[in-house]
């Protein structure tokens, strides 16, 4: 099934599937985690892809970032076909123009939140001049300005997930991916993250996309992509438009 509720006519998604498989071996088995995904994202997006644990849906965001590389079809990023890169031009795509956040936060924790987020831009490849200055913005984008110099294990968890905001913010990339950004928060710190993130896309137009099973995303997402059994079952958009999936790919 292709889906793409938002596009308009000449505008080029920020990114696409087309009819991506992606399998696993396991021993003797293989387990296929995307049967024939097709599905297009376009810049400004705040889209989850949702579904229960062995949906698929970490999975397509690892195809998208480029962490994983489908068994069948095509992935494209800003027009570019990243599934035919090498792992070295692959590395380019995920430094500059993809930023990820992480359940687990993924902090280096002998360096301070300043110290986590400059290593980002440095690996981005971003000029040296005013790299001070946007690590301490992205920072105060966050509300940590006061908390530059602490290392992670002085910070709350609401915190340290507001540092991988901050160091996937700074290399102002074209799509920011987020794999169950709220598993490790409370309910408190959860849905402050998600209101600060549907902040920067409102007024920056930054383009993010979830997977969760978390009702707060859902709720706050203004597109649900649903998944089951490694294939899209719904597309679902703010306003409570539904794309279903065609019956051949249901459950296929």
């Amino acid at each position: 099934m292709s889906t793409d509720p938002n596009g308009q006519a000449g505008q080029t998604p920020l990114c696409e599937l087309q009819g991506v498989t992606k399998n696993y071996p396991m021993g003797d088995l293989v387990v296929q985690a995307l049967r024939g995904v097709s599905v297009k994202v376009y810049a400004g997006e705040f889209t989850a892809f949702a579904g229960p644990s062995g949906s698929g849906k970490s999975t397509v965001l690892n195809c998208i970032g480029c962490l994983d590389r489908p068994t069948a079809g095509k992935v494209y990023v800003e027009g570019q076909d990243v599934a035919t890169l090498s792992d070295g031009a692959l590395g380019v795509v995920r430094a500059k123009r993809i930023g990820f956040i992480f359940q687990s936060f993924n902090l280096i924790p002998v360096l301070t939140a300043f110290e986590n987020v400059e290593l980002a831009l440095r690996l981005s490849g971003a000029p040296t001049a005013g790299q001070k200055e946007r690590v301490e913005e992205a920072l105060r984008s966050v509300g940590l300005a006061d908390y530059m110099k602490r290392r992670p294990a002085q910070l709350s968890g609401g915190q340290q997930q507001r540092v991988a905001i901050a160091r996937a913010l700074v290399k102002t990339p074209a799509l920011i991916i987020a794999d169950e950004p709220t598993a490790n928060l409370d309910s408190k710190n959860g849905a402050a993250i998600l209101d600060l993130m549907r902040s920067m896309n409102a007024d920056n137009g930054t383009t993010f996309l979830f997977s969760t099973h978390d009702p707060m995303v859902m709720e706050r997402a203004r597109r649900i992509v649903r998944l089951s059994d490694g294939s899209v079952v719904g597309d679902e958009r703010h306003d409570g438009a539904v794309q279903a999936a065609s019956p051949s790919h249901v459950g296929a």
